[in-house]
């Protein structure tokens, strides 16, 4: 490493400390929502391998998730794996699963992170599954920041999940369908959310440079502010993650109004 380099991350360390020291943390979102955007793209640029982009994501995560720590924040939603990301190739599907996979148990591992999933098992392969489940079991008494980590998720997909979850409980109760169609409101439906015991998104960030949700949490960020990152998810950076909590700290939420 030549000496601009070294200047360069000495500068980044004091203009990160500077933006710490002056967040206000009672503006600091308690829940936070991450689009890790640009792992293929990355590794392009990088000369690597699509697998060795997403093992870079994937090494990404506990650090951000210990900037978090660091903060007020309460919650964090991951985006792993889309329902969309299921038409890839098996050759960069079949590594991918393994990368999730020892994600979950590592954090699982970490003893500082409540696990919850967040999307449709059934999508997943057998050992992801059972990765998932042991995992939530495990830090279930975990009393640090709950780790939604949507794998298999699809913000579609999770209501017409919500609608058909509503519908099947109503009918256990021998609800009428002109019942149900008087009864029904957004409550109703966001009881049957995957997230349906959670408070919504305050900020979502997204890496890479795109400027759009893709269909993450279609319902929940009705009310979220965005915050989108030029830099691939791998290059994340600590001074990145200040910017967007200033960003979002320096914004008045109306919730529409």
């Amino acid at each position: 490493m030549n000496l601009r380099d070294n200047l360069r991350r000495l500068l980044l360390r004091v203009y990160a400390r500077r933006v710490e020291v002056h967040l206000d943390h009672d503006q600091v979102p308690k829940h936070i929502g991450v689009i890790m955007d640009g792992n293929r793209r990355w590794a392009k640029a990088a000369g690597s391998t699509t697998a060795q982009g997403h093992r870079a994501g994937a090494d990404k995560i506990e650090e951000f998730l210990g900037w978090c720590s660091e903060t007020d924040v309460e919650r964090v939603t991951l985006w792993l794996l889309s329902t969309d990301n299921f038409d890839r190739p098996q050759e960069e599907l079949v590594p991918l699963f393994g990368i999730i996979e020892n994600v979950v148990r590592t954090l699982a591992a970490d003893g500082r992170w409540r696990v919850h999933h967040v999307g449709t098992p059934d999508l997943l392969p057998s050992h992801v599954q059972t990765a998932l489940k042991e995992a939530e079991q495990s830090t279930a008494h975990v009393e640090g920041i709950v780790v939604n980590v949507a794998i298999g998720y699809g913000g579609r997909q999770e209501i017409a999940d919500a609608v058909r979850s509503m519908l099947l409980d109503h009918a256990d109760k021998g609800t009428s369908m002109e019942q149900l169609a008087e009864s029904v409101d957004v409550d109703m439906i966001g009881k049957h959310l995957y997230t349906s015991d959670q408070p919504d998104p305050d900020l979502v960030i997204r890496t890479s440079g795109e400027q759009r949700l893709s269909g993450f949490m279609l319902w929940q960020t009705a009310h979220s502010e965005y915050y989108f990152c030029e830099v691939f998810w791998p290059a994340f950076r600590k001074v990145d993650f200040l910017r967007a909590l200033r960003d979002y700290a320096a914004r008045h939420r109306r919730y529409g109004g």
